[in-house]
């Protein structure tokens, strides 16, 4: 959540609105004054369902009712792409919302008509026959005019609302930002290579981002990219290759791991490849 803050901030925001809702109490707990850098967060759970994208942007209306538009930043992604093309298409059109688009990428459903700045439909659900040619990269611009599209309490996406505006002759906008990295980390492929990315590669093939307060034994075999969180202890003859483990997460000694993903207070043994504990 604080790269999608640091993010934000460089572009000029200066408060933020998050929707929560599995362990709610868990953002009191990183945010106890419901700040970060400087910045008022004001959180708003949903309960006992999620409302998905568009019945989340509803249930904040009142925290958001003004007259200046909003950013929309969907939790899962990780990206560094810049804003600025975003902002200034925005601003330049009058469009209800604003979309930043990928042209490549391994979901390419959004018909974006470049010359005039529009998307014209997504996977052809108004049978323009057109399946689509860039990805969503899940950040958007929205005017306050986008509420009226809404219905409070609904579960919805967003996607019928953005095709419901298409179909009544509104303009939803778009602009193609192939700059920056950008991942879905809906996906533990992803979630491993924007680890793996992140950290770049040695000239010997081998990177490891070790915290000061992880232990791993001397003994122990670490091949390809590892991230090893604080309080996380790797045993005596265990290896691991492209591994990723939390916060005091635990491998057992002559374990071998590849390709995992070992959780906090847990403990992984034995011989496992492409396994999250």
């Amino acid at each position: 959540m604080t790269y999608a803050f640091d993010h934000l901030r460089a572009s000029g925001v200066g408060e933020f609105v998050v929707n929560t809702h599995h362990i709610p109490t868990a953002y009191d707990t990183a945010f106890p004054e419901h700040r970060y850098q400087g910045c008022p967060i004001r959180f708003r759970n949903e309960s006992p369902v999620r409302l998905e994208t568009a019945g989340g942007i509803a249930n904040v209306r009142d925290l958001l009712d003004g007259p200046d538009s909003f950013f929309v930043y969907n939790g899962d992604i990780l990206t560094d792409l810049p804003l600025a093309p975003l902002i200034a298409a925005h601003a330049l059109n009058d469009n209800v919302v604003t979309l930043a688009l990928r042209s490549r990428g391994p979901a390419l459903h959004i018909a974006f008509d470049e010359a005039r700045g529009v998307v014209t439909d997504i996977r052809n659900k108004l049978g323009s026959g057109n399946e689509g040619t860039h990805l969503f990269t899940g950040i958007y611009l929205v005017s306050p005019r986008f509420f009226d599209w809404l219905t409070p309490g609904k579960v919805e996406s967003v996607i019928p609302i953005f095709l419901k505006l298409i179909e009544a002759g509104h303009r939803v906008g778009a602009v193609a930002i192939d700059d920056g990295q950008w991942w879905d980390l809906g996906s533990r492929d992803a979630y491993l290579e924007a680890h793996r990315a992140n950290l770049g590669h040695s000239t010997f093939g081998t990177m490891v981002d070790l915290h000061p307060d992880a232990s791993v034994s001397p003994q122990a075999t670490l091949r390809g990219t590892n991230v090893i969180g604080p309080g996380a202890t790797v045993g005596e003859g265990a290896s691991l290759e492209n591994c990723i483990l939390w916060p005091d997460a635990h491998v057992a000694p002559g374990s071998q791991l590849r390709r995992c993903i070992v959780r906090s207070h847990v403990l992984a043994q034995g011989v496992h490849e492409n396994h999250d504990f």
